[in-house]
């Protein structure tokens, strides 16, 4: 096949705003809309929600997010790819189904790519973390989840089977991208040259509104507009994997070779070498040239042969937080907050809160930069008001509480006109790695029909 294929990004983060994504599906010419929505940790926080409910542990923007776009993307022939499945892909394809159903659109194929939970064969094996000396199995009790980053196997085998959206755990964030490339162009499983290119374009992607000026934004410096209204990027992609970025014209932002440089090194430790589960991508000779108002040609990314083992994302209970914080406004504000620090510290020693590590801060003043109090130049003037926070890591919940607790007591018991207290105590998820045979972590495919 020698056409061009447009895919959008829909989404750079769980959280991220919705109508960008109708906007490319109305107006972007769209064959396919893919949403990144899986950051490290927030699939082991959404196995901790399966654990409650069996229909539970997918993004909770699932439902919002297609009830807005896959009208539109029915309309106009667009397929969806999303890891929006996250602990649970299969219940999100269920939902999906359910709002299809509910907007009057029979017959949308909506598939579920499983096979990327490898819990029980990481739990019971002998694996080393890449982070810190160890093995998986040091964690015993505390070990909550274990993902493999999956490849584009499981998303094209779903768009062959004819799947209008497809839902994935972990995979890897170009994945999301590269599974069209290889599916309307036929590529190779071992078509590296390819694979590397078509990962230069699903890397810049990835993050949705960060190539088009969101996150890179300086005032003054790099000036973006519009971006109350950002509008995501799309990719116009040819056979050979080289492609132009843009965005739907008249939307917010601005894309250009400075935001596409910014994104393109964004998360790598190696440009050359840049492994994910289909590709050792080669990112040193791209080139990103301006060929229009915000468009930008990518060309130049290469590849070689993928690793022999796959990264595995290990969830893990690491410890409890506890935190309170209270406001000081007015003369003195900066005095009396390190009164109201000074005063919890001594609190926390006296009352033998077991804190293994803790934080005392002025929110605006030294919260950032421990150093000497940055101030603006021709700026001596301290702060007319100031916010503390202390925090500390304990090693349960009860002491957790102690700690927001004690701030809280500041409101009769420090100094003068402090107000707005918040305080909280919550569990901490850690994030280690390690590898696992990909023969291990095989993708399988599951269909549910509106």
């Amino acid at each position: 096949m020698t056409r061009t294929i447009r895919i959008g990004a829909g989404a750079g983060f769980a959280g991220d705003r919705i109508e960008p994504a109708v906007e490319l599906a109305e107006h972007g010419a769209l064959d396919y809309l893919g949403f990144e929505c899986l950051a490290e940790r927030t699939i082991a926080l959404a196995q901790g929600e399966k654990l409650k409910d069996p229909q539970a542990g997918f993004d909770p923007l699932l439902v919002a997010r297609m009830a807005a776009v896959l009208r539109p993307c029915a309309a106009n022939g667009v397929r969806i790819i999303t890891s929006m499945g996250a602990a649970n892909p299969e219940a999100a394809a269920r939902a999906t189904a359910a709002v299809a159903r509910r907007l009057g659109l029979p017959g949308l194929r909506i598939a579920a790519v499983t096979g990327d939970d490898v819990l029980a064969r990481v739990r019971d094996g002998d694996h080393a973390l890449l982070e810190r000396p160890g093995r998986v199995a040091d964690l015993g009790a505390r070990l909550r989840s274990a993902n493999a980053y999956l490849g584009v196997a499981g998303i094209v085998a779903a768009l062959r089977g004819g799947a209008d959206v497809v839902i994935t755990g972990r995979v890897a964030d170009p994945a999301l991208f590269l599974a069209p490339m290889v599916h309307e162009f036929g590529w190779a499983m071992d078509d590296w040259p390819r694979l590397g290119q078509g990962t230069v374009v699903g890397h810049l992607l990835e993050c949705a509104g960060q190539l088009t000026g969101g996150y890179f934004a300086d005032p003054g410096y790099k000036d973006v507009p519009g971006l109350a209204r950002l509008g995501f990027p799309l990719a116009e992609v040819a056979a050979d994997g080289s492609a132009v970025l843009t965005k739907v014209a008249g939307s917010g932002g601005r894309i250009t070779r400075a935001s596409c440089k910014e994104q393109l090194l964004y998360e790598l430790l190696d440009p050359a070498a840049y492994l994910q589960p289909d590709v050792i991508a080669d990112f040193s000779a791209v080139r990103l040239e301006e060929c229009g108002p915000d468009r930008i040609a990518v060309a130049g990314g290469t590849g070689r042969a993928r690793p022999a083992t796959l990264k595995v994302s290990v969830g893990y209970l690491d410890s409890y937080v506890g935190e309170g914080q209270i406001s000081y406004a007015g003369p003195g504000a900066v005095a009396r907050g390190r009164l109201a620090l000074d005063i919890v510290r001594e609190r926390l020693r006296l009352t033998g809160v077991a804190a293994e590590e803790t934080r005392f801060e002025l929110i605006g003043v030294d919260s950032v930069h421990k150093g000497p109090v940055y101030k603006e130049p021709g700026h001596d003037v301290e702060p007319a008001e100031v916010r503390i926070r202390v925090a500390g890591r304990t090693t349960t919940m009860e002491e957790a509480v102690r700690i927001g607790r004690e701030v809280e007591t500041l409101y009769t018991n420090g100094p003068a006109g402090g107000g707005g207290v918040r305080k909280e105590a919550r569990s901490v998820i850690g994030v280690v790695s390690t590898l696992l045979d990909r023969a291990l972590a095989e993708p399988a495919v599951q269909y549910e029909v509106a």
